[in-house]
C-alpha cells in the first residue's frame, strides 16, 4: 500500500489530502513520477520500482486504456514475481478471451475474503485500471502493514469482467447482453463466471467498479457510490455496506479532492435535495443487490467520465488520470473499512449465511430500502419449497448450482427447499411472481 493507506491499517482517522498530494504520494509516484498511477494500498520499495510491471495505462501516462495483450503480459509478470499471486482462468468468453480470476494473499479457503470484479461494462474502463495496479501494487509491497493484511485475507480481483466489451468498447458483451443484468437468470458466460467464484469463494466484500456519463447541474459528482437496495439483503450486511458508503469510500473520496454523492439520485445543485432517482433500485439482477442477497456487504462504485473542465476536453489522459484516482480513491475507503470494522463484516455475513436456515420471514419480490414494497410484492408466509418438473430441473438446475441453491430428487422431479442459506433467492428464483424468476416452480406448503 501506499505509506499513506499503510497508515490508514493503523489508524482509525483517514490522512487529508489534496488531489495534487494524493497523485504526488501514490504508488510508483515515488519514483516513477507521472507515469505511476498505482492504486493505494501498496508501497512498493524503490529498489524495485524498476523492474515492476506498468501497465499500459500507466507507461502511456493515461494517454491510452490497457490493451487486452498488455493486460495478459503484465498480469503474468506479476504472477512471475510475486509469490503472492495466482492466477486463474475461470471461463472462455464467446470471441475466445479467458476470464481470468486473480488472487492475492492468503490462498486459504477459510480466510476473509474480497471481491473487486472490474469493467462489467466494457466502455467503463477506468476501475480496470484501478484494479490492474493493485493486483501489482499488492504483489510488490513489503511494507507491514500489507503483509500483515495479506496474511489473513484473500483478496480476489477480476480485472477485465467482460473481455469482448472492453476490446469493442461497448457497453455489452459480445451478443450485446448487459452483463450486469445476468446476475440471476446468467445465461451468459461472464455471469455465470462471476456466480460460481461467489458460491466458491464465498466472499465478506464485493466491490463493483463502473463509470458514469454525467447530467449537470444535477447529476455531476464526480463519484457516486451506493449498496444493495433490495429488501431481502440481510439488515446487518445492508448497514455495513450504508456503513461503507457514507462514513468511508465518501469521505476518504471527498478528503481526496472528488466530489461524491448517491448513485441513482438527482439532486438540487443550491440545496443538494433529492429531486428524483433516476437509477440504482432493488432489482435482483443487478450484482450490486445480487451480492447483497448472496450475503456478502459491498458497493457499486461510478466515475464521472465526463470532463470536469477544459483542461480535461483538451487533454484526454488529464481526464482519464482523473477517472482512474478517483476509483483509487474510493478502493482507499474500502481497504480502510476493512481494516476498521472486519470484525463487524464477518458478523454481519455470517448472520446472514445464518438466517437462511432458520427460514423466518417474508420474501419481498419488488421495493428497495428507500421504496417499501407494495403488498402484492410481498410473500408473507413463504412456502417451505418449490418443485420442478424434471423438465423444468433440466433446464434451469445448473443455474441453481450455480447460484449455490441445494435441491434433493423429487419423484420424477426435483424438490427446492426454502431453508438453507440461500433462502431470500430461492423465491426470486422460482416464484412466478417474481420479476426475474427462471421457472415457475409449484409452491409446497406442507413441510
Amino acid at each position: 500500500m501506499t505509506p499513506r493507506i499503510a497508515r490508514a491499517l493503523r489508524s482509525t482517522r483517514a490522512p487529508r489530502l489534496s488531489r495534487g498530494r494524493r497523485a504526488g504520494l501514490r504508488g510508483f509516484a515515488l519514483t516513477l513520477a507521472a507515469a505511476a498511477l498505482a492504486v493505494p494500498f501498496a508501497t512498493v520499495p524503490a529498489e524495485a520500482a524498476d523492474s515492476a510491471p506498468r501497465t499500459g495505462f500507466e507507461t502511456s501516462n493515461g494517454a491510452r486504456w490497457t490493451g487486452q495483450p498488455e493486460e495478459q503480459e503484465f498480469l503474468a509478470a506479476v504472477d512471475r514475481a510475486s509469490d503472492r499471486v495466482a492466477i486463474q482462468r475461470i471461463g472462455t468468453t464467446k470471441q475466445g478471451r479467458p476470464l481470468q480470476l486473480v488472487r492475492i494473499g492468503a490462498h486459504r479457503p477459510a480466510a476473509h475474503t474480497m471481491l473487486l470484479i472490474c469493467s462489467q461494462h466494457g466502455d467503463e474502463p477506468s476501475g480496470r485500471e484501478a484494479c490492474l495496479s493493485t493486483v501489482r501494487d499488492l504483489a510488490f509491497a513489503r511494507d507491514r502493514a500489507t503483509g500483515t493484511f495479506l496474511s489473513r485475507t484473500n483478496v480476489l480481483v477480476l480485472p477485465t469482467a467482460n473481455p469482448d466489451g472492453r476490446a469493442a468498447n461497448t457497453r455489452g458483451n459480445a451478443d450485446g447482453v448487459d452483463i450486469n443484468r445476468d446476475h440471476i437468470a446468467l445465461r451468459t458466460v461472464e455471469g455465470r463466471a462471476t456466480a460460481a467464484v461467489i458460491r466458491d469463494q464465498r466472499p465478506d466484500m464485493i466491490y463493483d467498479l463502473h463509470e458514469y456519463g454525467a447530467t449537470p447541474p444535477y447529476y455531476d459528482k464526480d463519484l457516486f457510490v451506493l449498496w444493495p437496495r433490495n429488501l431481502n439483503v440481510h439488515d446487518g450486511v445492508h448497514d455495513a455496506s450504508q456503513t461503507l458508503s457514507d462514513r468511508y469510500v465518501r469521505p476518504v473520496a471527498e478528503r481526496s479532492g472528488y466530489s461524491s454523492g448517491v448513485y441513482g439520485i438527482w439532486t438540487d445543485p443550491v440545496t443538494g435535495d433529492p429531486i428524483k432517482q433516476t437509477a440504482g433500485d432493488g432489482q435482483e439482477r443487478i450484482l450490486r443487490n445480487a451480492s447483497g442477497i448472496k450475503h456478502a456487504v459491498g458497493l457499486l462504485i461510478e466515475s464521472r467520465v465526463d470532463a470536469l473542465s477544459d483542461a480535461e476536453k483538451a487533454d484526454r489522459a488529464l481526464n482519464q488520470r482523473r477517472r482512474v484516482e478517483s476509483q483509487q480513491a474510493a478502493l482507499d475507503g474500502l481497504f480502510t473499512f476493512d481494516a476498521e470494522q472486519r470484525g463487524r463484516i464477518e458478523a454481519a455475513t455470517g448472520a446472514s449465511r445464518a438466517a437462511g436456515s432458520a427460514d423466518r420471514g417474508p420474501v419481498r419480490l419488488g421495493g428497495a430500502d428507500n421504496d417499501p414494497a407494495g403488498p402484492d410484492e410481498i410473500i408473507q408466509d413463504p412456502p417451505c419449497g418449490y418443485r420442478l418438473t424434471a423438465a423444468q430441473h433440466a433446464e434451469v438446475g445448473d443455474e441453481l448450482a450455480l447460484h449455490g441453491i441445494t435441491s434433493r430428487p423429487d419423484g420424477d422431479g426435483a424438490y427446492v427447499p426454502l431453508r438453507q442459506s440461500a433462502r431470500n433467492l430461492v423465491p426470486l428464483l422460482l416464484d412466478e411472481r417474481a420479476t426475474y424468476h427462471l421457472t415457475n416452480g409449484q409452491a409446497v406448503t406442507a413441510c
